[in-house]
């Protein structure tokens, strides 16, 4: 390789350059270095003009660099980078318009500045000299950057046609530097960069630097490109396979060969199913769809799951109507005790349906059954005895809190993931067209921007509509007239008037005392004895009075959800000294052991007023879960005639104090009330302040709390009171006595009005 010369400053005026003046060509988006020979394309008449003049006045040489800015149009000595290179140009061919040239750069330049702007570019350069470097230092870099050329050339690294022939017969090291440096990929300033750099193993190094980054790109593109085709390949292998599987299928079906496949068998299924001829023939026109379209589009899996869906509908399937009576009535009252009105309903329902089927009668549509009543009262389990009882599948949905109508009706197939709603996912799981349904929760439902679902229900339960059900899913009729439904709720004023107007209201009160003791004596003991393990023998015979003593002091409630809990813990402690202590019996009769296994007693028997009080009366409540008692308490206070109200009340009890009061003013000489109702103020309060209270029915106890604190008499504690009072002083109908008369024997009461 030749010497050259040790890096020199550009600027080093003790050398005194000689300054030289050239045509100048300014380009965009391209450096050339020397050694270089390329093709260029000029079409700004500047450009073409100092071009032709170099060509023909200037020996073919002409100054070339490159704009720092490839949009200015006009560039000024500013505009351009100050080291360009002389090129000699080869060849000139024009085309439209533009020149097409080829051209080789010779050596690098300094740009002093533009002598000349018109007609063309003429500028005042000097040369930049060389220096020897370290012939063992050039030697390395240069080795370096030809290996890494070689796998540039083993990845698929394209190059100039021209460059590959002088790296191919064999070119110096600045040569080489060069002309990898105006091949690599890189920006602009970059390659402008490396064209200001002078030593040569620095070029050396940063062309191998910008080659080795381009084979690591290169490598990743590869790297990806493989794993693409690799998966295309894999996937076009069975895309084939598909194909040529699918139409052997075909070939083998028209010749009415079973090809064996899962597909054959939803064939199968679907034209052996009991289904009506309409929905068959429907199924199979989506069963050929399926076929044509094969396993691998997009849209077979929807297709499939519907098919099986409606396959595995139990079509055809109904549990027989005939049941007896006497049965029914047996089991009913085996696994309830009490709710004589509903058992009697249930009889009812059956007789009718024994008399239908016995007269062969065509007429569709029966009662839909609505239990509404506190928690606990059994209604539920009494859904699972009525279809014990009429030897039906028993189906529960829960809807409390559904918010959307898709739960009833199902999602349209439109949607990824559509599914049935819960009614035919309910008949599916029963295995049967005429279940028992029971719909839980039915006063629960709410209602957002997705829909209403008690409007959906509508249908369900309409005994004219419901015998051409249509889910979304389905998109057929499906006869829902044979299904039992039953409904369930605790607040009637919940479910929506035109649902209400559809089904049959049975109302469940809450147990008395008597009740709940012959319910712990005939049912909860045996379930919780199996459920911990025990044995009837492992246990002494609870007595009326213990029995009495733990649902009085442990529970209050309507139902016998608490009570249930307390009769397990008992004997949940009974199991535990039973395993510890090896006993074989437990004396759990007596007050002493069932107050040491449930602690404290929670609830006093006697919850009425320890004393009678001036202001203070006992009023009667129904809720959702119950009767309770509530007490009003009054003050009278000197002030200006305010009526204060406090406890957390609603709009309707609020009028009802206020009614009392007008009702006491207007006729205080009658009560012999000698008050002046401008001077003094008015307090009622409900206590436990936290509860909201409304409702009008606790009137006629305001009143007397208020006509007891005006004239200063107490009002005995023993009396409760309930119903609406009017401004005339009337007392109206009442609800909920039942409730209402039990919640008063609790908390012993003894009189009512």
């Amino acid at each position: 390789m030749p010497q050259t010369t040790k890096k020199t400053n550009i600027n080093d005026k003790s050398l005194e350059p000689v300054k030289k003046i050239l045509p100048l060509i300014p380009l965009r988006n391209v450096v050339l270095f020397p050694s270089v020979e390329t093709s260029l394309f000029f079409g700004r008449k500047e450009s073409m003009k100092s071009l032709l003049y170099a060509y023909d006045n200037t020996n073919k040489l002409v100054l070339i660099t490159s704009q720092r800015n490839p949009k200015t149009e006009k560039p000024e000595i500013k505009d351009l980078y100050s080291v360009g290179v002389i090129a000699k140009i080869e060849h000139i061919l024009q085309t439209d318009g533009s020149l097409h040239a080829i051209v080789k750069g010779l050596s690098r330049v300094n740009i002093v500045s533009l002598t000349q702007q018109e007609p063309h570019l003429m500028a005042e350069f000097v040369d930049l000299p060389t220096i020897t470097e370290s012939t063992t230092d050039i030697q390395q870099s240069a080795e370096t950057l030809l290996s890494q050329l070689k796998k540039a050339f083993a990845l698929g690294r394209q190059f100039d046609l021209p460059a590959m022939m002088h790296l191919s017969t064999g070119i110096s090291s600045t040569d080489l530097a060069d002309q990898v440096c105006f091949s690599v990929d890189a920006k602009i300033p970059e390659k402008q960069q490396l064209l200001e750099t002078l030593l040569v193993t620095q070029r050396l190094k940063a062309a191998t630097e910008f080659l080795i980054k381009e084979m690591k790109v290169a490598e990743l593109e590869r790297s990806i490109e493989e794993k693409t085709q690799e998966k295309f390949n894999v996937g076009m292998k069975r895309n084939i396979l598909e194909e040529r599987k699918k139409q052997i299928e075909k070939e083998l079906r028209k010749m009415g060969e079973d090809t064996g496949s899962e597909l054959d068998n939803l064939e199968k299924k679907i034209k052996t199913s009991k289904m009506p001829k309409d929905i068959k023939k429907r199924m199979l026109r989506e069963y050929s769809r399926l076929i044509e379209m094969g396993n691998m589009a997009p849209e077979a899996s929807y297709i499939r799951t519907y098919l099986e869906t409606v396959i595995e509908l139990p079509w055809g399937k109904y549990s027989p109507d005939s049941v007896s009576l006497a049965k029914a009535k047996k089991i009913l009252d085996q696994d309830h005790y009490g709710l004589i009105e509903v058992k009697e309903r249930i009889l009812e329902y059956l007789a009718v349906l024994n008399l239908k089927n016995k007269n062969k009668s065509k007429q569709s549509g029966t009662n839909i059954l609505c239990f509404i009543g506190p928690p606990g009262v059994g209604k539920t389990s009494l859904g699972r005895s009525i279809a014990k009882a009429m030897d039906r599948e028993f189906v529960r949905a829960s809807l409390g809190g559904i918010r959307d109508e898709a739960e009833i009706r199902g999602h349209r197939r439109t949607y990824v993931g559509a599914m049935p709603g819960r009614i035919i996912k309910g008949l599916k799981d029963a295995k049967s067209m005429n279940p028992v349904y029971m719909l839980d929760e039915i006063d629960k439902i709410g209602a957002d921007y997705r829909g209403d679902p008690t409007s959906a229900l509508l249908e369900t339960l309409d005994p004219e509509q419901n015998k051409d059900f249509v889910d979304h899913y389905l998109d057929f009729p499906v006869d829902l007239s044979r299904v039992f439904f039953i409904l369930t709720g605790n607040d009637i004023s919940r479910i929506p008037g035109p649902l209400r107007d559809r089904v049959e209201i049975i109302n469940f009160s809450g147990y008395t005392q008597e009740e709940k003791k012959n319910i712990v004596k005939k049912y909860l003991i045996k379930k919780q004895l199996e459920a911990n393990g025990l044995d009837a023998k492992n246990v002494t015979s609870l007595s009326d009075l213990t029995i009495n003593f733990m649902i009085s002091r442990y529970t209050r409630e309507a139902g016998v959800r608490n009570l249930e809990r307390v009769v397990a813990n008992i004997f949940r402690k009974v199991a535990k000294k039973i395993v510890t202590k090896k006993v074989k019996k437990v004396d759990i009769d007596n007050l002493k052991t069932i107050k040491k296994y449930l602690g404290p007693e929670k609830f006093s028997s006697q919850i009425k007023g320890k004393k009678d009080e001036i202001g203070l009366s006992t009023g009667l409540a129904w809720t959702s879960v119950g009767g309770e008692i509530l007490f009003i308490e009054v003050n009278i206070m000197p002030g200006k005639g305010q009526l204060i109200l406090t406890g957390k009340l609603g709009s309707v009890m609020k009028e009802s104090c206020q009614a009392a009061v007008s009702f006491i003013r207007s006729r205080s000489h009658e009560f012999s009330i000698d008050q002046n109702f401008h001077k003094i103020d008015i307090h009622i309060h409900f206590p436990e302040g936290a509860t909201p209270k409304d409702g009008p029915s606790a009137g006629g106890a305001i009143t007397t709390s208020l006509i007891s604190a005006l004239k200063n008499m107490a009002v005995p504690r023993d009396i409760g009171m309930t119903g609406e009072i009017t401004i005339r002083g009337n007392i109206l109908e009442i609800g909920g006595l039942k409730e209402k008369a039990i919640a008063a024997h609790q908390a012993g009461i003894k009189t009512g009005s």
